[in-house]
């Protein structure tokens, strides 16, 4: 890998993670325009934890809230009624489908889940789902009214998400507007359920990030993976205040169309023989 790839996939993922148009698609399509191969799951994976760890920064208060109430109530029964001690249990069920079948099909997701054909139809067929939520979703509940059912779905639609292309927030955003959420709530469930899901699979990829995991794939060096990692924690820091302040008042509906530009875009450099799939 080339110090200009690194930075580029760095500013890519710090751009993309937070917004529902996949950031492991951009990553793979990124690499697949500009330089002519892979980077690979595992960098993705790793880079991934940079806007984690914005996330954990910028969330920090409402997290150590969260864990200590949490804490509190496996021996106090009189804070179990709090939404910070079922918040707590929220995460952690909603978290257990994308460990489940990031388990299963963790071969799958590092080869034939990167096929180019697979990142540019999930994009458009998901924007289409999106854009239904939006116009069909009523938004008349906010965290307060949040249940354990509302995380067990959303947590499988980010399971989803370990498709390129899919989008973690994307559909997790998705399916909590069909659950009537309103945006901004669904959003803060997608920020806190990310934390467990994403700082996982980097702990496990940082073993497999220098190795090659398919010919034609690049292999960073530890510096080049630490400064993407960097550049994507600053990115996306930013990010996160940007979603969230555009979701109170937008629809997603400028995600739709910018998803199915890009996926039409990638469909056609395909099928002119442009880029290869693999």
């Amino acid at each position: 890998m080339t110090w200009v790839e690194a930075i580029v996939l760095g500013i890519v993922q710090g751009l993309t993670e937070f917004l529902p148009v996949s950031s492991s698609g951009h990553l793979r399509i990124t690499s697949a325009i500009f330089f002519d191969r892979d980077a690979g799951a595992s960098f993705t994976a790793v880079t991934q934890l940079g806007t984690e760890a914005a996330v954990l920064i910028y969330f920090a208060k409402d997290i150590w809230r969260i864990t200590r109430t949490w804490l509190v109530g496996i021996r106090d029964k009189s804070v179990r009624s709090s939404l910070d001690y079922r918040m707590g249990w929220y995460v952690i069920v909603g978290s257990i489908p994308i460990g489940l079948f990031g388990f299963v099909f963790k071969d799958q997701i590092k080869t034939a889940g990167r096929n180019l054909w697979v990142v540019a139809t999930t994009l458009i067929v998901f924007a289409f789902v999106l854009a239904f939520a939006e116009y069909w979703g009523r938004q008349t509940r906010t965290l307060e009214n949040f249940r354990m059912k509302d995380g067990i779905v959303m947590g499988f639609a980010q399971a989803m998400a370990l498709v390129p292309g899919v989008s973690r927030s994307g559909g997790t955003l998705t399916a909590g507007l069909l659950l009537n959420l309103t945006r901004e709530a669904a959003a803060r469930y997608s920020f806190l359920l990310a934390i467990p899901a994403v700082v996982m699979s980097g702990v496990f990829s940082l073993g497999d990030v220098f190795e090659p995991s398919a010919p034609g794939t690049s292999v960073p060096t530890v510096a080049q993976t630490i400064v993407a990692t960097l550049i994507a924690f600053g990115i996306g820091y930013a990010a996160i205040a940007w979603l969230l302040r555009y979701v109170a008042h937008h629809t997603l509906y400028v995600f739709v169309l910018y998803r199915v530009a890009l996926g039409t875009l990638v469909l056609a450099l395909l099928l002119t023989g442009t880029i290869d799939a693999t």
